[in-house]
């Protein structure tokens, strides 16, 4: 009450030595001449007044759905690649990995006969938090010293073992730990709704920083310092386990071979594989057998200069290994090595800028299918570079691309399976308009074989780092 007392006075001084209107025009404030202005500046005309009733009574984005962009939209491919099967990350932020298992599913299926498969996202995710939380802990000991206002010790510190990820992440976590069936390490609630567990480990692991920081005040050594990581790394391993269970080292596993009808046509007959005994590193070798390392990140940010090889600071979820890098290259070369992985029949790992013009209950991704625009009347226009240099413009969410319709050898619109069960988009797949590709599809990881040879002689380039902090690497962190 005496603070509020105070700064009324002072506010009342102020007025009386200086004229508020000129105090408040001197730093930029709303003064009360601009307010003024505004009021009296603006009738609500008939159009504003209709969108008033409108918009407060119904969802601005029922009354912005463009109804001719939805009308366009036949559901037809020129070319699809075959899979069965939609996958759901339910309420997590996996979606990198799981677009990157469901890159390789459809080769299980289709080399195995299978009429659905799915790789268990929760082993990996297993993995990939007892990475992140090393990781983190690695952080700590590195940044011992920093002041804890300096920007990259507070990077580090925001969602420290968050869902997000890269490309990288998922070749890293498969390259060391291999995969299994789904069946053979399912979801639990854990897994699928991860903010509590996140929220446990998180405060988990800031407890075991304070004592690696109280440790280095008092001179422990950077191996002493390791030995107490270990230490915690522990619990850390424990409280995994309760939450997503036990990984496998060794498992067996058989599948559903083509049934055959009985001999009197009654019944039929389930036919069944050997069962075979795997670990996670055989099963990834011996039934899916993709090369990893014969795939590479490109990347349009037309904020950066193209022809150019970069790498994100901190964008990895394992010590020891490789932050992300990609090739920065223009969009039509982009969707013409797209267009040639599609056509290999490669589902194609891609990640996107998920909060523009898109529509689950119509499955679809297109510019101006929300005309905002046109409703409030309003200019609303920035391009992908804008975007960029004002944080509006980063992948946020990662899909896989399965088909294309093309007219005269050019992509007109893409097939996306996404991540999030059958009961969004069309069954689970989107349909994504070439325009939409060119404004908000970031990135896409393709084998090299598809890429000239100007544009694989970028990766020769050292690359340039761009920060932890930087707009588009912005993704990784959630």
């Amino acid at each position: 009450m005496t603070i509020m007392s105070c700064n009324f006075s002072a506010i009342a001084i102020a007025s009386f030595i200086f004229p508020m209107t000129s105090l408040a025009e001197s730093n930029g404030a709303l003064s009360p001449d601009l307010l003024s202005n505004l009021r009296e500046g603006y009738s609500m005309d008939a159009g504003d007044l209709a969108r008033h009733n409108a918009v407060t009574n119904t969802a601005i984005n029922q009354l912005a759905l463009n109804r001719k962009v939805v009308a366009g939209e036949d559901g037809h491919f020129s070319h699809k690649v075959k899979t069965k099967g939609v996958t759901n990350q339910k309420a997590s932020g996996r979606c990198w990995m799981f677009a990157g298992l469901n890159v390789m599913r459809a080769k299980v299926i289709r080399e195995q006969g299978l009429d659905g498969f799915e790789f268990s996202t929760s082993y990996l995710q297993f993995w990939d938090k007892m990475e992140k939380s090393n990781l983190y802990l690695e952080d700590i000991i590195e940044l011992r010293n920093a002041d804890r206002l300096d920007r990259e010790w507070l990077l580090v510190n925001d969602g420290l073992v968050g869902d997000g990820g890269w490309w990288n992440y998922v070749t890293g976590l498969i390259a060391k730990y291999g995969v299994v069936p789904a069946t053979v390490m399912p979801e639990t609630h854990s897994s699928e709704n991860t903010a509590t567990m996140n929220l446990v480990l998180g405060r988990l692991l800031r407890a075991q920083a304070t004592g690696l920081l109280a440790a280095a005040e008092e001179g422990a050594t950077v191996d002493k310092l390791r030995e107490l990581k270990e230490a915690g790394l522990r619990d850390v391993y424990r409280y995994l386990v309760i939450n997503l269970g036990v990984p496998p080292v060794e498992f067996e596993w058989r599948h559903k071979t083509k049934p055959e009808k009985d001999a009197d046509g009654t019944g039929v007959e389930e036919k069944l594989s050997a069962l075979k005994k795997f670990t996670p590193q055989t099963f990834y070798r011996d039934l899916v057998g993709v090369d990893l390392g014969e795939f590479v990140c490109l990347y349009n940010d037309p904020s950066q200069k193209l022809g150019a090889h970069y790498r994100f600071d901190r964008a990895r979820n394992m010590a020891g290994t490789k932050n992300m890098n990609f090739a920065n290259i223009g969009m039509e070369e982009m969707k013409e090595i797209g267009v040639k992985s599609v056509l290999a029949n490669e589902p194609m790992w891609f990640a996107v800028n998920m909060g523009f013009d898109e529509s689950t209950e119509h499955g679809l991704m297109a510019v101006d299918l929300y005309d905002y625009e046109t409703l409030f009347d309003l200019e609303l226009s920035l391009t992908k570079a804008e975007r960029s240099r004002f944080g509006a413009g980063a992948s946020n969410h990662a899909m896989v691309l399965m088909g294309v319709d093309l007219k005269d050898g050019k992509a007109q619109k893409w097939l996306v399976e996404n991540s999030w069960g059958d009961a969004k988009g069309r069954k689970g797949q989107w349909t994504l308009q070439d325009d939409w590709f060119t404004e908000h599809v970031y990135v896409i990881i393709v084998n090299q074989k598809h890429l000239s040879a100007t544009t694989l002689a970028i990766f020769d380039q050292e690359p340039s780092v761009l920060p932890a902090w930087y707009p588009g690497s912005q993704g990784i962190r959630r």
